[in-house]
């Protein structure tokens, strides 16, 4: 497998740690950014300790200059970024009557303004390489909607818009863009929900249980290699059956 250079944002969190470890699996350059500069470090020392060599840069994906600030220093140190997760995200929950302003444009910022915010950057030396990966982690939650989270399940829907067009823009360029979205994952944040809320949430899957933050990170690191250079604009649900669409 060709080494490559990946950016994994918001790669310090749960499902981020997966992706970060699975691509470093496969032999890339893994970068991810931080806005926390102890939490990140302590994170990559965790990341070190288990043989895992990260770039940490600092980075708010919510500010167009700060992400572009943070693509170059990704490229200086550790090369062209030719695969791109765009996982970092936020809630801010409310039901809409109640939801402030900031409350919407918080996680719109986030979860969706930073897939153009961190994208653009970089997908001009993708075009000219003709290779490139681009994944959005969206969810569950943008495909069946969820009572308190109009702002989240919005900017969600809006990422896999956001893959359909550019995969179509970009696809002669040897450039795939695919939408990866999971349902309830077992970790921190979901762990905090109180134990019957969680009962409540794993009796609606008919697995019988909450992912596991490996399992995003296997379909993520699938759409990125060149095996899946003829999936394009895709949205993959991983969900354990909560919500079957087609």
């Amino acid at each position: 497998m060709t080494q490559r250079t990946a950016l994994v944002t918001g790669g310090t969190g749960g499902i981020g740690s997966a992706i970060v470890r699975y691509l470093a699996g496969q032999g890339h350059k893994v970068a991810t950014n931080y806005r926390d500069q102890a939490k990140a470090e302590a994170w990559q020392k965790v990341m070190a300790a288990d043989g895992i060599d990260v770039c940490i840069v600092p980075g708010d994906v919510s500010d167009p200059a700060a992400s572009e600030s943070m693509i170059r220093a990704v490229e200086e140190k550790c090369g062209p970024v030719d695969i791109l997760i765009n996982n970092a995200g936020i809630t801010r929950d409310s039901t809409f009557h109640k939801m402030s302003y900031q409350q919407w444009m918080d996680v719109v910022n986030t979860n969706l303004n930073a897939c153009f915010n961190v994208t653009r950057p970089v997908i001009d030396g993708m075009r000219a390489r003709k290779w490139g990966r681009i994944v959005q982690i969206s969810s569950i939650n943008g495909q069946k909607g969820q009572y308190g989270q109009a702002n989240y399940a919005a900017a969600k829907a809006g990422m896999h818009g956001f893959s359909i067009s550019l995969a179509q823009e970009n696809a002669k360029f040897g450039i795939t863009v695919n939408t990866v979205s999971p349902g309830y994952v077992g970790t921190d944040m979901v762990m905090a929900v109180p134990e019957e809320v969680r009962e409540k949430i794993v009796a609606q899957i008919p697995v019988g249980r909450l992912g596991r933050p490996d399992e995003i990170a296997h379909a993520v690191a699938f759409f990125t290699g060149d095996q899946a250079s003829w999936i394009t604009g895709a949205n993959l649900a991983i969900n354990g059956g909560h919500y079957m669409g087609w």
